[in-house]
C-alpha cells in the first residue's frame, strides 16, 4: 500500500535575512553631506540568514538549532511574518499563532485577571470563551490568590505562567514556540513538557526553537540545524543534537584559539561527547553514560588522561573526576559510567580536558562539551545532591 503524501504545513524557499546596523548617528546636515561626499556610510550590513530552503510538515514537531546568534529566531520571526525576507519566499498553510515573546501585549497596570481576558482577545478568542476557559487558565498558571492584583506587582516568573497557560489555549493550525521551555521554574517546566507532549500526540503542527537537546529528542520528529545564517540540514533528532553538540566543541576551540591560551597543543582532540547514546535527559538515581570520541594526530597511538567537571545552570562546579591510574589511550572511545547520577533536577554541562599520562601537557580543553538535563518524580528535593539518605527512628 502506497503511503499517502505528506501535506506541507510551512515552505521556506532560499531565504535570506541582513539588518542595517547604524554605527552612528549624523549630527546634522552638515556631517551628513560629509558622509555622502566621502562615500562614507552610517551603517553596514548584517546578514542573519543565506539562501535557507526546508519544508514542515502538517503534524511535524519541529526543531530548530543553532547556537546563539546562529539566526534562529529570526527565521522563526520570518516563518511568524513578523519579519518580511529580503530573498526568497515564505508559505503558511493555515492558521499560525507566535509564542515568541510570551507576555506580549500584557498592560502591567491592569491585573491578572484583566490582562487574561486581554491576551485571549489578541490571539482571537471573544469574551465568552474566555469566561469559559478563564478557571483552568488560573489553574494551571497556579495564581488564584493573586488575579485581582496588578500585573506590575507580579514576580518575572508569575508573568510567564499566565503568559504561557494563556498562550496553549490557542486553536490555530500552527504553533510557534521560541525558547519557552527555558522559562519558569523546574516544576513549571515539567507542567509545559506535560502540554507539549500532549500536542504531539494530537498531531498539532509545533515549530519549536530551543537550546534543550533532551526536549528535541523527545519531542521533535525533526530538527533544522542552523549555523552562522546557514541551514546545515534537517536531521533526526538524535543527529541533530549530535550536530549541535559538535559546533558546541567547535565553538569552544574557536574562542581557545583566539584567546591565545597555549592551553591545547592538538595532539589528541575530541571528535564528539554523547550523553546516554544520544538522549540528554536524565533521570535522577538513574545511570549516566559519558562517550568521548578521541583522535590522535596523526592516527598513532598515545596514553593518556581524561578529566571531566561537572557544573550546574550556576556555575558551581558539582564534581571534577579524572582517569588518573587508569591506562587510556587515543584514538578511540573512552566511556565513564555513573551507575546512579546522585545530582537534583536541573541543566548541566560538562567540561572536558585531555591530558599526557603524566599529566604535563594538555592536549585539548573544551568547556561546556556537552549539556544535559536532570529531571526526578519528586519535586521537594532542595540543594544540589541527593544524598539517597534514609530516616529511621529507634523505639525508646
Amino acid at each position: 500500500m502506497t503511503e499517502k503524501p505528506k501535506e506541507p504545513a510551512v515552505i521556506v524557499k532560499s531565504v535570506s535575512k541582513s539588518f542595517k546596523l547604524p554605527h552612528e548617528q549624523s549630527s546634522g546636515i552638515k556631517q551628513q553631506l560629509v558622509n555622502i561626499t566621502k562615500r562614507r556610510r552610517g551603517y553596514e550590513i548584517q546578514h542573519v540568514l543565506d539562501d535557507v530552503s526546508f519544508t514542515i510538515n502538517k503534524g511535524d514537531f519541529f526543531g530548530i538549532v543553532g547556537r546563539n546568534g546562529s539566526g534562529k529566531s529570526t527565521l522563526l520571526k520570518l516563518i511568524a511574518g513578523i519579519y518580511t525576507p529580503n530573498k526568497g519566499q515564505i508559505t503558511v498553510n493555515g492558521s499560525l499563532t507566535p509564542f515568541i515573546e510570551l507576555g506580549v501585549g500584557f498592560n502591567p497596570e491592569l491585573t491578572g485577571r484583566e490582562n487574561v481576558f486581554l491576551n485571549g482577545a489578541l490571539i482571537g478568542f471573544s469574551k465568552r470563551d474566555m469566561e469559559s476557559m478563564y478557571g483552568d487558565i488560573v489553574e494551571f498558571a497556579e495564581l488564584e490568590k493573586f488575579m485581582d492584583q496588578k500585573l506590575k506587582n507580579y514576580s518575572s516568573g508569575m508573568q510567564v505562567r499566565l503568559a504561557f497557560s494563556i498562550a496553549i489555549r490557542a486553536q490555530s493550525d500552527i504553533l510557534v514556540l521560541d525558547e519557552v521551555l527555558a522559562v519558569g521554574d523546574a516544576a513549571f517546566q515539567t507542567k509545559c513538557m506535560e502540554v507539549f507532549v500532549k500536542l504531539k500526540e494530537e498531531s498539532r503542527t509545533i515549530i519549536l526553537v530551543t537550546h534543550d537537546m533532551s526536549s528535541v529528542e523527545k519531542l521533535c520528529s525533526r530538527a533544522a540545524v542552523i549555523n552562522k545564517g546557514n541551514l546545515i540540514g534537517v536531521y533526526s533528532p538524535d543527529k541533530a543534537a549530535s550536530i549541535y553538540s559538535q559546533l558546541n566543541i567547535e565553538d569552544s576551540k574557536t574562542r581557545d584559539a583566539d584567546t591565545d591560551s597555549g592551553l591545547s597543543s592538538g595532539e589528541v582532540t575530541l571528535g564528539g561527547v554523547t550523553i546516554n547514546n544520544g538522549v540528554a535527559r536524565v533521570k535522577q538515581n538513574e545511570q549516566l553514560t559519558i562517550e568521548l570520541k578521541l583522535r590522535s594526530k596523526n592516527g598513532k597511538k598515545i596514553p593518556l588522561s581524561v578529566g571531566l567537571a561537572f557544573y550546574d545552570q550556576f556555575g558551581v562546579n558539582m564534581s571534577g573526576p579524572n582517569s588518573q591510574g587508569i591506562t587510556l589511550n587515543s584514538p578511540g572511545d573512552v566511556e565513564y559510567h555513573i551507575a546512579k547520577l546522585p545530582f537534583n533536577p536541573g541543566d548541566y554541562t560538562l567540561t572536558v580536558g585531555i591530558f599526557s599520562e603524566d599529566l604535563s601537557e594538555t592536549y585539548e580543553y573544551i568547556e561546556k562539551a556537552a549539556r544535559f538535563t536532570v529531571y526526578a518524580d519528586q519535586e521537594s528535593l532542595q540543594g544540589k545532591i541527593n544524598l539517597m539518605g534514609k530516616w529511621s527512628q529507634k523505639d525508646e
